[in-house]
């Protein structure tokens, strides 16, 4: 069974994808000569630079996503303890009312 990524995963999954091609096209770019040497390094240093951009980006994303979840998370956790009381004592009162229809036959 294959386990879901998360949002985050998939798009670290993405970054890591992005550096590998990178570094074959460095390996590629060491074989070619002259002019085209020149172009393929220009473009993997622009590449490069594209892919830290996306890295930092990803990074301040995750980090104010993270901060919004666990605001949130502190903001509902006294309204979802109060309703897992409710939960239980409703819960607690269905059972008593079977008891007591089982008891009258």
């Amino acid at each position: 069974m294959t386990e879901k990524k998360t949002g985050f995963e998939e798009v670290e999954s993405i970054l890591q994808q992005i550096g590998a091609k990178i570094e074959e096209l460095i390996e590629k770019g060491t074989e070619a000569g002259g002019e085209a040497k020149e172009e393929i390094e220009k473009k993997i240093s622009e590449l490069k630079e594209k892919k830290t951009t996306l890295e930092d980006e990803f990074q301040k994303g995750k980090e104010r996503l993270t901060k919004f979840y666990e605001e949130k998370k502190e903001e509902m956790e006294p309204n979802l303890s109060e309703s897992k009381e409710h939960f239980k004592e409703g819960f607690h009162q269905i059972m008593e009312g079977i008891k007591t229809l089982l008891n009258r036959k």
